[in-house]
């Protein structure tokens, strides 16, 4: 092995160590791994509804209309004879993909905003910023219902409506931490070197600001649930036959004195996932925090 491999496998493992060392102190937090692990098997079984369930969740049999959890029917059934079990699988699929798209959205939108007024600076940042501060005036849930309203109540207006207004507080701490790290002496190097704004910008500054990036999407994706679920109650979240949790909620909710288990069921599933992300993004942030070490 010549100087120079050596000195490029001695760089790597010195620009490895951080996120090892920050899995190792992960791992050491039993409730964090556990939280990951249940979320693992969580979306295992919700994707793989298939497999797991031979029911058709917008199937009706009115033969069996509401029955209680039987061997038959380990969920129920809801009042049109559809498998709770099924419905709360292929719900949890609807709801952990609008989770997951609205907050990619968000992450999207956030960190290129966050960025780019950083590293601007001056009066570009502060017309950036302000207008940041006006959405933030604006009530959220408020701009999500009339976007909904406006362009129609679609599965994918919802991701496109959630996610374009939840992107404010992610440009804040992304400009947060882009203002402490431009000043830095390897973004210095990179311009001596002619390196682009926008090369400076995505390949220097903002991955390594993706520590606090992370541990914000881990409380972004349960925000973005409970909005799917508020939205659903007032019925302008996912549209019959298809279900999400908050949908199947909301339905529960309606008969909880006769049948209770169409809301104990989808509300377990949701509190779960929520509590799940909520360890799951304290874990992380410990072991992220550059002041554990």
């Amino acid at each position: 092995m010549d100087k120079n491999t050596k000195l490029q496998k001695a760089a790597d493992e010195h620009g490895l160590s951080l996120w090892k060392d920050a899995w190792k102190r992960l791992l050491k937090n039993k409730m964090a791994v556990f939280s990951l692990v249940v979320l693992g098997l969580m979306i295992l079984a919700c994707f793989g509804a298939p497999f797991i369930s031979s029911y058709d969740y917008s199937q009706i049999d009115y033969k069996a209309f509401k029955q209680a959890p039987s061997s038959e029917h380990i969920f129920g059934t809801d009042p049109t004879g559809r498998d709770t079990f099924t419905r709360v699988l292929y719900g949890g699929q609807v709801s952990i993909k609008i989770a997951i798209l609205c907050t990619l959205i968000s992450l999207s939108i956030g960190i290129t905003y966050g960025a780019t007024a950083a590293y601007a600076g001056g009066r570009i940042d502060n017309l950036m910023m302000r207008f940041v501060d006006v959405m933030y005036s604006l009530p959220y849930m408020f701009l999500v219902i009339i976007l909904m309203v406006v362009f129609g109540k679609n599965e994918y207006i919802l991701f496109m409506a959630i996610g374009a207004v939840s992107w404010l507080t992610m440009a804040r701490i992304v400009r947060g931490q882009i203002l402490s790290l431009k000043a830095k002496e390897f973004i210095e190097a990179a311009r001596s070197y002619g390196a682009s704004h926008a090369t400076i910008i995505f390949k220097h500054l903002v991955p390594n600001a993706l520590g606090t990036v992370i541990v914000y999407t881990t409380i972004t994706i349960p925000r973005v649930i409970l909005v799917e679920s508020f939205l659903s109650f007032l019925g302008l979240g996912i549209q019959e036959p298809n279900p999400s949790w908050g949908k199947l909620c909301v339905d529960g909710a309606s008969v909880m004195e006769t049948a209770p288990w169409l809301i104990i069921f989808p509300g377990l599933a949701l509190s779960i996932t929520l509590f799940c992300m909520n360890f799951l993004g304290d874990g992380l942030r410990d072991a992220l925090d550059p002041k554990m070490k």
